[in-house]
């Protein structure tokens, strides 16, 4: 964990190690202030010499203005590392992810995600900081400054000897108890995120069911464990003060006491007891900050972890050695094809799918919730690799292309549409990205989008929401399918991406694809017959094995699923998505 997270360091290494070297120098010169000062007392005031104190006092000004200027210079380099660090991690983290299959990303939640790139690298950010700085000046203060009381008064030193022992067992103890609750908070910060996401991203709903204050409550539960586990830390932390302003005014009383009996018999000048005072306090304010470290070092421990998790999570699917870069034309063939979304359990989404489809052909899918049919298009673009058998476009197995340059040959348009925030062009533009504005009204015709993009003041220039919240699911869907069509594939899958329009729009982009992209193979998944009456071929799934594959005229007479889904959705009185006696299967 700790080498996968300082390889994140980078181009601040330089700052990493001035920052330390910096705070040295301030410790160094904070050290022999004191010193001094004793100097001042016996050579200049006891002595009634007005030019050793304007000597020693000369002397420590310097000494102050140094340690000044080693302080500032300690604390900016400080923070430029710590902070560099910090983007470090967070654009690491974000260019990992970006490499995820959908495999991978399965693994974490989104809330989990976003709550690692921020609380959990803001925590390892400050405790870098600490490291650099209190972490390198509290254990120097505090070995210079036992190493100067005993080189004062060896038998005067042996009293806070006592009192430092006792701070640290406390100190050991508190933080025992601490970091396990700490441990737990991060976990809680998951479960808080999540319970935001989720709101916010279903507001339309909730305000629809009228189910605020249900999920104000669910806010309020995450909320309140969060705060007592925070409550039960900081409690157990608050002891922290009271035990060190013990100690610290017992060694004050009893420096003062036998402090003054060695004065009197001469073994001790007043200015060396003043001295005693200073290192005294700086040893103990050293353990103070000591134990802040560890604890936060022991609760940004588990925030790296978490980083160290996404940093080191290998993409599931890579480029093979020598990809392929030229796909040929859009066949597709199935070979005897098993997948699972879980492999080697047993469970198989689908199982021995066999098929063969000609560049050109457009293919309908249809089939109950559940049998497989974004599962199937899925490995087309390999989303995700199969358990068995193989999947090839152009002749060639999938897994031997360069997988950008698949991605590009096969557009997908997912079941959940979604548009990113800027204008319409800015989004039609993730097809294509050097797209001209007429290539982009091209699309948009083909996807029948140009029809209400015209009727928006500002056009093709109109402002998206993030989401798309501000158009609706049909304009949202056109638009997804425009985006798709400008990258010119020779592969397009349609994931039941026309079902919020009506009836004629989607007959008229079944018509348009037809006669404008006519050598592009179409995968069309769909829960409306309609949808898929007129294609080449229809393929019928249930539960994860292909149940008919023929024209809409065979399976209606020879297909008992097809013909009863048909005869439902004819009549108007059935289940558009699920035949009757159709089987249940794994994921969709």
């Amino acid at each position: 964990m700790i080498k996968t997270l300082l390889r994140q360091v980078r181009q601040y290494k330089k700052a990493s190690v001035l920052a330390p070297i910096f705070t040295g120098l301030e410790v160094l010169m904070e050290v022999l202030i004191p010193f001094v000062t004793a100097s001042i007392i016996d050579k200049g005031i006891e002595a009634g010499n007005i030019h050793q104190v304007y000597l020693y006092g000369g002397i420590m000004l310097v000494m102050a203005f140094f340690s000044l200027m080693f302080g500032i210079l300690a604390g900016k380099y400080a923070a430029r590392a710590s902070s560099g660090f910090a983007c470090n991690l967070r654009e690491g983290m974000y260019e990992n992810v970006q490499t995820f299959s959908f495999s991978n990303i399965d693994k974490y939640s989104t809330a989990g995600l976003v709550t690692r790139m921020t609380t959990d690298v803001t925590n390892v950010q400050n405790a870098y900081q600490m490291i650099l700085r209190i972490a390198v000046r509290a254990p120097l203060m505090l070995i210079c400054s036992m190493v100067m009381c005993f080189f004062i008064s060896a038998r005067l030193s042996s009293v806070f000897l006592i009192a430092v022992v006792f701070l640290s067992a406390a100190l050991v103890l508190i933080m025992t108890k601490t970091t396990k609750i700490f441990n737990q908070v991060f976990r809680r910060y998951d479960d808080l995120n999540a319970s935001v996401q989720e709101n916010v991203s279903a507001i339309r709903v909730v305000k629809a069911f009228v189910r605020e204050d249900h999920e104000n409550s669910k806010f309020q539960k995450a909320a309140e464990k969060l705060y007592r586990l925070f409550v039960k830390a900081e409690g157990i932390l608050a002891l922290n003060n009271p035990i060190m302003m013990l100690v610290v005014y017992g060694c004050i009383i009893a420096l003062s006491w036998f402090g003054a009996k060695f004065i009197v018999v001469g073994d001790l000048t007043t200015g060396e007891l003043t001295s005693m005072f200073s290192y005294v306090m700086s040893v103990l304010m050293s353990l103070m900050m000591l134990s802040m470290v560890f604890v936060m070092i022991t609760m940004s421990a588990a925030s790296g972890r978490r980083i160290a998790e996404v940093l080191e999570e290998k993409a599931d699917l890579t480029n093979p050695p020598q990809p392929e870069t030229e796909i040929p034309d859009g066949r597709i063939d199935f070979n005897h094809v098993h997948f699972s979304y879980k492999h080697g359990t047993g469970e198989e989404t689908l199982r021995d799918i066999d098929l063969h489809i000609q560049s050109g052909e457009t293919i309908g899918i249809i089939g109950g919730t559940g049998c497989g049919k974004s599962s199937l298009v899925n490995l087309v673009s390999r989303l995700y690799d199969v358990d068995a058998g193989s999947v090839c476009v152009g002749g060639k197995d999938v897994r031997t292309y360069d997988m950008e340059v698949l991605r590009n040959q096969v557009a997908v348009v997912l079941q959940k549409n979604i548009l990113f925030s800027g204008t319409i062009l800015d989004n039609l533009r993730w097809g294509k990205e050097d797209a001209t504005e007429e290539e982009c009204i091209e699309a948009c015709r083909q996807a029948c989008a140009d029809e209400f993009i015209e009727r928006f003041p500002d056009k093709y220039n109109t402002w998206i929401e993030q989401g798309g919240s501000n158009v609706s699911g049909g304009q949202k869907q056109r638009l997804c399918i425009a985006r798709a069509l400008l990258k010119k594939p020779k592969v397009l899958i349609l994931d039941d991406s026309t079902s919020a329009v009506d009836t004629a729009t989607d007959a008229r982009i079944r018509d348009a694809f037809a006669h404008k992209i006519p050598g592009t193979t179409k995968l069309i998944i769909a829960q409306r017959i309609s949808s898929v009456q007129d294609a080449d071929r229809i393929l019928v799934l249930d539960n994860g094995t292909v149940n008919g594959f023929d024209t809409h005229e065979n399976l209606l007479k020879d297909n008992k699923i097809y013909r009863e889904i048909y005869e439902a959705q004819t009549k108007g009185g059935g289940d558009f998505d699920q035949a009757p006696e159709s089987g249940k299967g794994g994921a969709q």
